[in-house]
């Protein structure tokens, strides 16, 4: 009899299970649905009646939308959980600095990334990130360590190049810069960038 009462016990929670999980797929179907109409209100809402501070993939797509509704505190509060959840989630990382951004809390950001290569030394996306954000600060021989390490994982890689190459003017190596900026325009021909460069170069 006992043995009756948990087999029936197990099935309902089988069924309650399978019943949950199909309906939090629909909850992301229709928060995806209506994120691709630009309506995040209702594509947050979709999970909110779902919310479970042990999800990461809850956190981490709430952190996402409320990021792009600009509720940039929202957002950093659940990329936050996400983080906590999976401590090595280079994504979570990432979404985190999107807020932090827009906020202008660079300081932070730097962290993040710094937090990033931790994780994965070689990170191109994190290096370029820094090199960028080093590059807007002045501080040249940050930047160049940065993006050198792009450059060197990703030669054919646009982006990478020219911000190297503006690196190299900026700390006045104009052979350096020149070579980089002509081969940038191999890789995307008639750049405003490289030629600009170039004109002050020439």
């Amino acid at each position: 009899m006992r043995n009756y009462i948990f087999l029936l016990l197990l099935a309902f929670s089988t069924t309650l299970s399978a019943q949950t999980s199909e309906e939090l797929q629909g909850a992301f179907i229709s928060s995806y649905t209506h994120e691709e109409s630009k309506e995040y209100e209702s594509a947050i809402n979709d999970l909110l009646d779902y919310y479970s501070a042990s999800s990461y993939e809850i956190n981490v797509r709430l952190g996402w939308l409320y990021y792009f509704n600009a509720e940039y505190a929202s957002s950093l509060k659940y990329y936050k959980v996400a983080m906590e959840l999976m401590p090595y989630s280079i994504e979570a990382k990432y979404g985190y600095a999107l807020p932090l951004s827009a906020l202008g809390n660079w300081n932070e950001v730097i962290g993040i990334y710094n937090e990033v290569l931790k994780t994965d030394p070689q990170n191109s996306l994190a290096n370029y990130k820094l090199g960028a954000i080093y590059y807007e600060r002045a501080e040249y021989e940050l930047a160049k360590n940065h993006a050198e390490k792009v450059v060197n994982m990703y030669p054919f890689d646009y982006d990478g190049i020219v911000l190297l190459a503006w690196v190299y003017l900026k700390m006045e190596d104009y052979r350096k810069a020149k070579i980089l900026f002509n081969k940038s325009l191999l890789i995307l021909p008639g750049n405003e960038s490289a030629k600009a460069g170039l004109e002050l170069i020439q």
